[in-house]
């Protein structure tokens, strides 16, 4: 990690320099030069406003947080697990007390602890110590027809696990917490959710049962499997690692200069990560390939940049500095002429690089590029620096980066959001599941906090071991 703070450091020099090369006037006459963004200030305030968006937004007697805001929301349990790990980073960073952050932790894990688990249809926040996808911000019950989500439940568990790591003390409130967040951890019935070879289900719902579709391929999910395996209680089996990693072969590629399991949003290179170092340890399809995983996703990250500048749909702005293709909110529904073309613009998706068949119509999230700070800050820091510079406060407002924006939105009555003449349409709205990794991969870039944490906790051990992982700080007590 030091290495790539100095390669950092190197291309903010570069970027200062050719800024201000550009700045100079014609006939040799120096132009006055505005100085260069402090990269650290930028940091510091970019992680500062997106920690408080968690600490502002939530029901503070439930610990509920919104999916979205300032829109009216319902709560989305993996923002929860995103607003439990930030919660330690405002502590360390010396923007909330313990005391309150303790508080607030404390009031979220009762809540979870004693919300209704069951099978009925309605009046129920879980099952089989799983939560649905998204819940009522004030009864905490499922809201509407939402799925019970196993991905969603292992986000807010990594949340949990790491609410009870940083809260480590002898307080009353702070064994409290310890000890609520091993009981709904060891509720989670992985073994429930899973085939016999160990592949989770993607959901469950009351009126169907059981999804068919299992997680399969190179994705987020490997934070669930971790958690799943790691279960003293109701784990995976044995060979649950091996059964999915056989499913990588078809996104094991070269393209834009590098070969990587391919996933074609950032969010599925960035996710697992908030809570797992993966730098140095090697599972078996990882060792054989000569790889790890967060070389992996420093290779996304320079994949996506490279897609960027070559620009082959020809969307507005992508380039070195203008990159970072993930699920995020966009526009809204429109066919439009664009280049000659028609082009579909749509609203949420899970977009990625590729162009339309990956849902890619030109819209950028700044969490995209933002969250993958850690693995490649050297081109990372100056585009987060240049989407700030370039598009000021119709991009960066009360609480950092606006969810998404797409500077070749050709419509002028956007779903959602607003249109500014002359640089395209942006969102209003900030989304937890994006703001989340923000925090906590600045946070892991600058002082490896959560990190830390994780790497001392006996449940992430025990899922990498027995996923047959070896190396690196696993070697270590």
């Amino acid at each position: 990690m030091k290495g790539l703070r100095h390669l950092a450091a190197a291309a903010l020099l570069l970027f200062g320099l050719a800024t201000a090369a550009c700045a100079g006037g014609a006939g040799g006459t120096a132009a006055v030069v505005p100085a260069a963004p402090d990269p650290t200030a930028v940091l510091d305030d970019l992680e500062h406003r997106t920690f408080q968006w968690f600490w502002d937004t939530p029901n503070p007697a439930n610990g509920l947080v919104p999916d979205r805001a300032p829109s009216p929301s319902f709560s989305s349990i993996a923002a929860v697990g995103f607003a439990l790990t930030a919660y330690p980073v405002g502590v360390e960073r010396g923007w909330v007390t313990r005391a309150d952050a303790r508080a607030r932790t404390q009031a979220t894990l009762r809540f979870f602890h004693d919300a209704p688990q069951g099978p009925d249809a309605t009046g129920m926040s879980g099952y089989h110590g799983f939560f649905y996808h998204f819940l009522d911000m004030s009864t905490g019950q499922r809201y509407r027809n939402t799925e019970l989500s196993t991905i969603d439940t292992a986000l807010l568990m990594a949340g949990v696990l790491a609410a009870a790591d940083y809260f480590n003390g002898p307080d009353p409130a702070e064994t409290e917490i310890r000890t609520l967040a091993a009981e709904l951890y060891q509720r989670v019935d992985w073994a429930w959710a899973a085939d016999a070879s160990g592949r989770v289900a993607m959901g469950w719902t009351p009126e169907a049962g059981l999804y068919p579709a299992t997680w399969r391929g190179y994705n987020e999910a490997m934070i669930l499997y971790v958690l799943g395996l790691g279960s003293p209680t109701h784990p995976l089996p044995d060979g649950a690692w091996t059964a999915w990693t056989t499913t990588y072969d078809a996104t094991w590629k070269t393209e834009y200069g590098q070969t990587y399991l391919s996933f074609p949003p950032l969010f599925g290179h960035q996710y697992s990560h908030v809570w797992v170092d993966f730098r140095g340890i090697q599972d078996a399809y990882m060792k054989a390939k000569g790889s790890d995983y967060f070389q992996n996703s420093r290779a996304a990250t320079y994949a996506q940049q490279s897609y960027a500048i070559a620009n082959p749909w020809g969307w507005k702005e992508y380039g070195s500095a203008v990159f970072g293709v993930t699920a995020s909110d966009g526009p809204g529904y429109l066919v439009a002429t664009y280049n000659g073309q028609s082009r579909t613009f749509l609203g949420y998706a899970g977009r990625g690089m590729g162009g339309p068949s990956t849902y890619d119509d030109g819209t950028i999230a700044p969490t995209g590029v933002a969250s993958s700070i850690a693995f490649a800050p050297e081109i990372v820091v100056p585009a987060i620096l240049e989407m700030k510079r370039r598009y000021g406060a119709n991009l960066y407002s009360t609480y950092g980066f606006l969810d998404a924006f797409n500077p070749s939105y050709p419509g002028t009555t956007p779903a959602a959001g607003h249109v500014v003449a002359g640089l395209g349409w942006f969102d209003t709205d900030y989304l937890g599941i994006d703001q989340g990794p923000i925090v906590a991969m600045l946070e892991n870039y600058r002082s490896d906090l959560v990190w830390k944490l994780m790497r001392a906790d006996p449940v992430i051990r025990t899922g990498l071991t027995r996923a047959g992982f070896t190396g690196g700080w696993l070697g270590s007590p």
